[in-house]
């Protein structure tokens, strides 16, 4: 065999090489946080941190605003507690319960839609620790499960206004009249859909936890994320 046709086959087979190994460490690569966060916006935290967190949430869930309500009344010791552990949190946020519940929660839509029209107007954890915190004190702290029914009878007004107390005016209320988030929420709600057996439901690094109770507090929120932290 001649030198030249001898050094063509070793060029070849070396480009073959190369491009598997590269193909070999793309995919023993971990994706960043970055690339795995849906919105920045909902969002607190290091985004570089080494530990990532993800919290799928409705407004409409009595044990998801139990969970995040613990976390609002604690919320300087929360965020020390991200800033300690290297956490980034991400929130989730759908109309999970319109679209998929047993019980179909109108509430979820137009709570989820206000809270996507509040982060468009950069207020997204202004309004959404407000929402939290009026629905759990309103509803869910003083009837439990029961205050579903009338929960589900609020209406937009009842968002729109929680909006108007932190500063948001018309371009929001008109962002939630006219339904203007309803296909980016639907879209949001249908990759949950294949993540998720149920709301709330949660990943921290790589362990995953759903349910919470309505009569816990933010030292089963702390437990919830040392499993994450230790994982």
């Amino acid at each position: 065999m001649k030198v030249g046709k001898i050094a063509r086959i070793i060029g070849i087979a070396g480009v073959a090489m190369a491009i598997l190994a590269a193909i070999i460490v793309s995919m023993s690569q971990e994706p960043s946080n970055a690339e795995m966060v849906w919105d920045p916006a909902m969002t607190v935290g290091n985004m570089e941190a080494k530990n990532y967190f993800i919290i799928y949430s409705d407004v409409a869930c009595p044990y998801c605003v139990a969970f995040e309500n613990a976390i609002v009344e604690h919320e300087a010791e929360f965020k020390e507690y991200l800033e300690q552990n290297d956490v980034l949190l991400e929130v989730r946020v759908s109309d999970f319960l319109y679209e998929y519940g047993q019980v179909k929660s109108v509430e979820s839509r137009y709570g989820a839609e206000a809270i996507y029209c509040a982060r468009n107007e950069g207020k997204f954890w202004e309004y959404y620790n407000l929402a939290i915190t009026r629905v759990w004190s309103e509803y869910y702290e003083k009837m439990g499960k029961a205050a579903f029914g009338d929960f589900n009878k609020l209406g937009k007004d009842y968002w729109i206004k929680m909006g108007e107390e932190i500063g948001l005016g018309e371009s929001f209320a008109s962002c939630v009249e006219n339904d203007e988030m309803v296909e980016e929420i639907e879209k949001n709600a249908a990759k949950s859909a294949k993540l998720v057996d149920g709301m709330p439901y949660f990943k921290f690094n790589s362990t995953v936890q759903s349910g919470f109770d309505l009569s816990w507090g933010w030292e089963y929120v702390l437990m919830y994320f040392d499993s994450g932290i230790k994982s």
